[in-house]
């Protein structure tokens, strides 16, 4: 929220790409209001990573710290297992959410359709890396959030690592986990060649 004045309308773009995403591909029930999406989570504490080209949104995510708090909420994995969210189980985790500074949850990952499969993998990296500095720069050692399954797979491809911290669930249609990213040995996004 402090420094959107200086990006113009990218905000207004992810929240409009999510809702393309989200809502318009997967169906998901979702609040929206004049073509964005959102949720409880999109509050101050948060921070948003966007990967664009002259403004085109190409992919996204959003990271809040497992601190947050915001009237009932605090975070959708933590909610998950309070019952507090309809979709998600109630069982997320091996154990209890977390609630630490040094954790951050990262929600609603995409890579919007449009972008060429010869070019995802790089945008999916871009992605990934640069939410892993921003949660560093943060004062984050670890991300937890949901992932497709295969987690394992394209994170060793982009050099990052991460573990299984839940069970494999179904989440409409898609086999998905919950993992824990070590951000702290993520590679700098600068160093990209």
């Amino acid at each position: 929220m402090q420094n959107m004045h200086h990006y113009g309308s990218l905000l207004v773009k992810y929240l409009k790409a999510r809702r393309e995403v989200f809502i318009v591909a997967k169906g998901w029930q979702l609040p929206e209001t004049d073509g964005m999406e959102f949720d409880q989570y999109d509050t101050p504490e948060a921070r948003w990573i966007v990967v664009h080209e002259n403004g085109e949104v190409l992919a996204g995510i959003r990271i809040a710290p497992t601190t947050a708090r915001c009237g009932l909420h605090s975070y959708m994995i933590r909610d998950a297992q309070l019952g507090l969210l309809q979709g998600l189980p109630l069982d997320p985790l091996f154990f209890e959410a977390p609630v630490t500074d040094k954790i951050w949850e990262a929600t609603r990952l995409f890579v919007v359709d449009g972008v060429p499969a010869q070019k995802r993998a790089a945008v999916q990296r871009l992605l990934m890396l640069h939410m892993a500095a921003s949660a560093r720069k943060l004062g984050a050692d670890q991300v937890i959030g949901i992932v497709p399954a295969v987690f394992k797979r394209w994170l060793k491809r982009i050099g990052m690592a991460a573990v299984a911290v839940g069970p494999i669930f179904e989440l409409d249609g898609d086999r998905s986990q919950a993992a824990l990213f070590n951000v702290i040995e993520a590679p700098n996004p600068d160093s990209i060649p």
